[in-house]
Formats: C-alpha cells, structure tokens, sequence
C-alpha cells in the first residue's frame, strides 16, 4: 500500500505530465483519457460522456470543427476510437464512484480538468519550459492550476481505492470538464450526481500568494458571471466612393467597448466587466459590416450580475443603433454566487491539527473571482448537505492566465493531505500526522 508522501510524489509528478497536453473545455479528450487509464483498475465504478453530465446543459460548446480537430490530436497521441466514441460531441469528463458497502455519509469532491486558450512562455525563468514540460498543445495552458488539480482528485482516489475496507459510506470523485468561462457544472449537477451528497469539498491551488502550506477551510467572494459573444451587422460599401452607404459594424463595437468599461459600479458591492477580444472588418477600404466582442460581466452577487448585465444590453442596443447597425448576443457561460457552509472550518482544523504540510490554517480567504464550482456548492446546500470550496495558497511566478503562470508544486502535497484528511475525519480511517 501506497504511504501518503508516495501519493504525494504521484501527484506532483502526473501534474507535469497534464501539464504538457491542455485541452479546452469539451476537447478534453487525451485529459479524460488519461484519469480513466490511472482509475480503471481500482475499485471505482467510472462514467463517461452523458453519463458524467446532461448535454443540454453545456454552456459554450466549441464548433463541430474544433471538437474533431481536438478528437483528431487525440487519436494521433493514442487515445482508442471506442474510447472517444463515448465522448462524442465534446462530452467530456469523467465521474467515479465507489461505495464502500458499510453505512457512512456521500462525500463527494471535483476537480476542474480544463486549461486555457494561452500560449505558454517558453522563457528560461519558466519552471515548464526550462524542465521540459511545457505544453507541447500550442495556443493551449494550464494557466490556471487545472493540471494540479486533476493530480489532486487522482492522488485522493487512489487514496480512496487502497484504504476502502477502512472507510464507510461512499464517494463521488468528479473530474469536471469546462469550468473555465462557467460552462460544465451545471450540466454536471443536472445528471444528478450531486442529489444525496453529505459533505461537499473542491478547491483551487494559488489564488492568494502565501508559503505553500498555508490552507483556507473555506472561500468568499464567488462573483457571479456571465459570458456572452456580442455580434453587430451592418452593411458594407466602399469608404471612399460611397462611405455614408455603409453601416459600420466595427464603430458598433468599438463603441460599445469603451461604453460597456464606463458602466457605473454599484454601492452594494463588487462588479466587473470585461471585453477580452474584438474582430471586426475585412479590408482597408471597407466599411465593416461585421463585428464581434466576446465579453463577460461580474457581480459580488447574483443581483448585481443582474444589474450588470441590464446595463451591457443598453449598452449594445445604443451602440448598435448610433451606428445604424443590428445586433445579437449570444450566451456562452456562467456561474452564480455561492457561500461555504463555516462549519468547514472547524472540520478542517480538527483534521489536520497535526498535519506536517500545513504551515497554518485560515477560516476564510476571499476569490474574487468566479467559479462555477458554485452550482455544486448549491446544490448541495439545498439538500441539506455541507458544501466548502478551499484554497491551497502558493508563491505564484505569475498570475493566474499568465503565460508564465506557475505555482509551487508544494502546494499540491498539502491539498492532497488536506482532501485525505478530511475524507479520514468524516469517514473513518486514522489522520495522517507522518508516513514514519
């Protein structure tokens, strides 16, 4: 059997080996591949494809011809074609199960699997490129921690698998595609899988730059999000023999660009806004009759994000109307707002009172930022059941979505402890305090 310092070796090293094939969400088809190759011996019962979630509830699922390109790179890197028969039309992600036949509570635990549409340094200070495990996928990263976290869900499953006769109750390990943009989860908890579940635990590596060790029991400050694709049409002419013909679609959104940043923030707390990119025109002596902003808004709550959002669509409709153009939008994503359950925090603490890779433990620590993690958290809560999400802080090379984006592997030692601890605490098992 397995100490747990071997686990945590497993981890750190599978870590740089999905570091190096990111997969966007719905194309990870190498991603899913490879948990469902590390997990098929083990006691677990596995789900695929729309076992795992509901398609209908995807949000931003890619164009057929990015999900056969992404299926085509997997078949060439090794991955059957029974296999991504089961994925089928990006239906990716995997779910484990495993019931330990005694009575005991439903702990269930996700670990986001997707990466970001970011070219990764390849400069010499990058702890990836200069040790050889850059993503060879270029134009996709792990920049955000996603790697870590698969290698955390697998150390605690196999954690799982080899002390099964120790425990009670049963499991739900979910390796959740599409967080990125708020796009999986939900499709996630409308299969189901979340319906009994007693105690609820996920989390993120980073977000707050502290020594490694350092452990929130608990997260506030989920913002909730949308996402939208924006697409104003007007009518081209020639700019020079028949400018005052055309109907410029670029102006629309350059407008609505500058307009949308201006949106005034609101007392009753945190809002955002974000045009992240903006493609428009066809020539130099065209009046552009097409446009397209991909955007996304933030709130503190889900109220806000309302407001927010009220605020974009007069926006775009005043935009596309001084320029004498349509528009459209289109819904990509989403998360909503969420609060953990504080009674965490006092499980957390008494788990790992003695745990050697924490360096101190705090009740709570804000996000800032959204999650669609959130859905989870929900959904549990409503049923009754106890939902945390915690952060594994760590020096950052750089931020998160940088290209040089990297965090001390440390970190992954201490959540894969931490997770262990706490299933031990709630489920039986003795509490890990040294592998001596």
């Amino acid at each position: 059997m397995k100490s747990i310092e071997v686990l945590q070796d497993d981890a750190v090293a599978l870590r740089r080996k999905f570091h190096q094939t990111p997969e966007t969400g719905f194309t990870e088809f190498i991603t899913t591949y490879e948990i469902y190759t590390i997990l098929k011996d083990t006691d677990f019962k596995l789900h695929l494809g729309t076992e795992v979630l509901s398609p209908n509830h995807r949000y931003g699922v890619p164009d057929e011809e990015i999900i056969e390109a992404s299926r085509k790179r997997a078949v060439s890197y090794g991955v059957p074609d029974d296999f991504l028969d089961l994925l089928e039309g990006g239906n990716t992600g995997l779910v484990a199960v495993l019931d330990t036949g005694r009575p005991g509570p439903h702990i269930a635990m996700r670990s986001d699997i997707d990466a970001l549409p970011i070219l990764e340094s390849e400069g010499a200070s990058h702890k990836p490129s200069a040790e050889g495990f850059r993503s060879v996928h270029e134009n996709e990263m792990h920049a955000c921690g996603h790697d870590g976290h698969i290698a955390i869900g697998l150390a605690v499953a196999k954690y799982i698998h080899q002390n099964a006769s120790q425990l009670t109750g049963r499991f739900t390990l979910i390796f959740q595609p599409a967080e990125e943009g708020g796009r999986g989860a939900r499709s996630v908890v409308e299969k189901g899988w979340l319906d009994d579940v007693d105690y609820f635990m996920s989390g993120h590596l980073g977000i707050h730059e502290a020594t490694a060790g350092t452990v929130s029991a608990t997260t506030e400050r989920f913002l909730a999000s949308t996402k939208l694709d924006v697409s104003f049409n007007g009518k081209s002419a020639h700019s020079g023999v028949e400018p005052n013909a055309g109907r410029n679609a670029l102006l629309a959104a350059a407008s609505a660009s500058l307009h949308l940043h201006a949106i005034p923030r609101h007392r009753e707390g945190a809002t955002r806004v974000n045009v992240g990119t903006m493609n428009a025109g066809s020539g130099w002596n065209v009046v552009a009759d097409h446009a397209e902003i991909k955007m996304e808004t933030r709130g503190e709550t889900n109220a806000l994000n309302e407001y927010m959002l009220s605020e974009v669509e007069r926006i775009l409709q005043a935009s596309a109307l001084m320029h004498g153009t349509d528009y459209e939008t289109k819904f990509m994503g989403t998360a909503i707002g969420a609060a953990c359950d504080s009674k965490w925090q006092t499980l957390v603490r008494e788990a790992n009172h003695a745990n050697p890779d924490v360096v101190m433990i705090r009740d709570v620590l804000p996000l800032d930022a959204s999650e669609d993690v959130t859905y989870m958290i929900d959904h549990v809560q409503k049923r009754g059941g106890l939902a945390t999400f915690m952060i594994f802080a760590s020096p950052l090379a750089a931020g998160h979505h940088h290209p040089a984006f990297d965090f001390d592997e440390a970190a992954i030692r201490t959540a894969v402890s931490v997770y262990i601890n706490n299933i031990n605490h709630i489920a039986g098992g003795v509490l890990h305090e040294s592998d001596d």
